[in-house]
Protein backbone atom coordinates (compact mmCIF):
# COMPACT_ATOMS: atom_id res chain seq x y z
CA UNK A 1 0.00 0.00 0.00
CA UNK A 2 1.16 3.52 -1.29
CA UNK A 3 0.75 6.17 1.49
CA UNK A 4 0.30 9.79 -0.17
CA UNK A 5 0.78 12.59 1.99
CA UNK A 6 -1.87 15.59 1.70
CA UNK A 7 -1.50 19.20 3.44
CA UNK A 8 -5.18 20.47 3.48
CA UNK A 9 -8.17 18.76 5.13
CA UNK A 10 -9.26 16.94 2.40
CA UNK A 11 -8.79 16.24 -1.12
CA UNK A 12 -11.59 15.13 -3.37
CA UNK A 13 -11.79 11.75 -5.46
CA UNK A 14 -11.02 13.08 -8.81
CA UNK A 15 -8.17 15.42 -7.50
CA UNK A 16 -6.61 12.70 -5.57
CA UNK A 17 -6.43 10.21 -8.93
CA UNK A 18 -4.48 12.90 -10.15
CA UNK A 19 -2.50 13.77 -7.28
CA UNK A 20 -1.47 10.26 -7.05
CA UNK A 21 -0.27 9.95 -10.40
CA UNK A 22 -2.83 7.39 -11.51
CA UNK A 23 -4.66 9.65 -14.11
CA UNK A 24 -3.18 11.88 -16.33
CA UNK A 25 -6.28 13.99 -16.83
CA UNK A 26 -9.15 14.96 -14.95
CA UNK A 27 -11.32 12.99 -17.90
CA UNK A 28 -9.56 9.66 -16.90
CA UNK A 29 -10.34 10.12 -13.32
CA UNK A 30 -14.01 11.02 -13.79
CA UNK A 31 -14.67 7.60 -16.14
CA UNK A 32 -12.39 5.71 -13.69
CA UNK A 33 -14.90 6.50 -11.03
CA UNK A 34 -18.41 6.51 -13.01
CA UNK A 35 -17.15 3.16 -13.71
CA UNK A 36 -17.28 2.53 -10.71
CA UNK A 37 -12.93 1.32 -10.60
CA UNK A 38 -12.70 3.21 -7.08
CA UNK A 39 -13.28 2.39 -3.58
CA UNK A 40 -12.90 4.31 -0.36
CA UNK A 41 -12.70 2.34 2.63
CA UNK A 42 -14.06 -0.33 1.19
CA UNK A 43 -17.05 0.92 -0.49
CA UNK A 44 -17.28 1.97 -4.22
CA UNK A 45 -17.07 5.27 -4.97
CA UNK A 46 -18.78 6.78 -7.39
CA UNK A 47 -18.93 10.71 -6.86
CA UNK A 48 -16.02 12.88 -8.41
CA UNK A 49 -15.96 15.29 -6.02
CA UNK A 50 -16.14 13.02 -2.72
CA UNK A 51 -14.17 14.33 -0.03
CA UNK A 52 -11.32 12.31 1.30
CA UNK A 53 -9.52 12.36 4.31
CA UNK A 54 -6.38 11.55 6.10
CA UNK A 55 -7.08 7.89 7.43
CA UNK A 56 -8.81 7.00 4.47
CA UNK A 57 -8.13 3.94 1.99
CA UNK A 58 -8.29 4.02 -1.62
CA UNK A 59 -8.67 1.09 -3.70
CA UNK A 60 -8.45 0.74 -7.51
CA UNK A 61 -10.39 -2.00 -9.50
CA UNK A 62 -6.14 -3.30 -10.79
CA UNK A 63 -5.47 -3.87 -7.02
CA UNK A 64 -3.25 -0.55 -6.65
CA UNK A 65 -3.84 0.56 -2.63
CA UNK A 66 -3.05 4.56 -1.12
CA UNK A 67 -3.84 5.50 2.35
CA UNK A 68 -3.88 9.49 2.95
CA UNK A 69 -1.81 10.49 5.21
Amino acid sequence: METIEITTEFIKADAFLKFAGVCSTGGQAKWMIEEGQVSVNGETCTQRGKKLHKGDVIALADGQQFRIV
